[in-house]
């Protein structure tokens, strides 16, 4: 069942979603040559709770961290441990917080030191730039597949694929609440987006081909063809018959 929220309901995920604001101002400076992920995850988890939250990941479902912390080829769900970045490695961020009841979600992907790999640059921006256009394009009446092919088009445009196995989400009391937000689909299906739909929209695109295996971890999701992924995922809350990005500036 899809959980419409309140406006009261939506201005305490928007509290929520202002601690991860804090965690990305703290974490994208501290990404660089030599920092080991377990460090960037330390960063995250003081920034938290000093913010009055609750690291939402940690424990759920058995994850032992902070923050999912992916590089290069992994997609989704990396471990942060004792693992050293290296100049030019692409590091995708993803954190998610619980507060006063309610969850927030959303992830970056940065990358470490100054680089000129502008192959790079733009991966990472057509991960971003795919939701903020599919936004754009947003209209009253639409269905979630029309939001998942608007992404589709514009990563698939740009060159690349984006992962059929992991998607977007609605989210508030629960971190994963119904609908399913895929990066890919048809116009005109799916579940109708109305005031009160709370989304966690996460494009998850890939150099490459878009198909993903997991490590022995039992979390970390790789490409298979070891090409880079980048991910990008904003808090969107439909109010008023327009939306308002909870995360970002879209």
């Amino acid at each position: 069942m899809i959980s419409l929220k309140s406006k009261r309901e939506i201005e305490i995920i928007k509290r929520a979603s202002e601690i991860i604001k804090k965690v990305f101002e703290a974490v994208e400076p501290a990404v660089r040559p030599g920092v080991t992920t377990g460090e960037l995850d330390e960063v995250a988890s003081e920034v938290i709770r000093i913010s009055g939250g609750e690291p939402a990941f940690k424990g759920y479902r058995g994850y032992p961290k902070n923050a999912c912390i992916s590089i290069n080829e992994e997609v989704v769900h990396g471990i942060p441990g004792d693992r050293n970045l290296t100049a030019g490695d692409v590091v995708s961020f993803d954190i998610g917080v619980k507060y006063e009841g309610f969850y927030a979600d959303a992830a970056r992907t940065w990358i470490a030191g100054r680089s000129s790999d502008q192959e790079a640059v733009k991966l990472i921006e057509a991960a971003r730039d795919s939701l903020a256009s599919a936004l754009r394009a947003y209209r009253q009446g639409w269905r979630i597949g029309d939001l998942s092919a608007a992404i589709q088009s514009y990563v698939e445009a740009k060159g690349y694929q984006v992962v059929r196995e992991y998607v977007g989400h609605g989210i508030g009391r629960m971190m994963h609440e119904e609908p399913q937000v895929p990066n890919y689909g048809s116009p005109g299906v799916g579940p109708k987006i109305e005031d009160g739909l709370v989304l966690a929209i996460e494009p998850m695109v890939t150099e490459g081909n878009c198909a993903v295996e997991v490590l022995e971890d039992g979390w970390t999701v790789r490409t298979r063809d070891r090409k880079r992924a980048s991910h990008y995922e904003d808090m969107i809350a439909f109010i008023d018959g327009g939306y308002e990005n909870l995360t970002g500036r879209i």
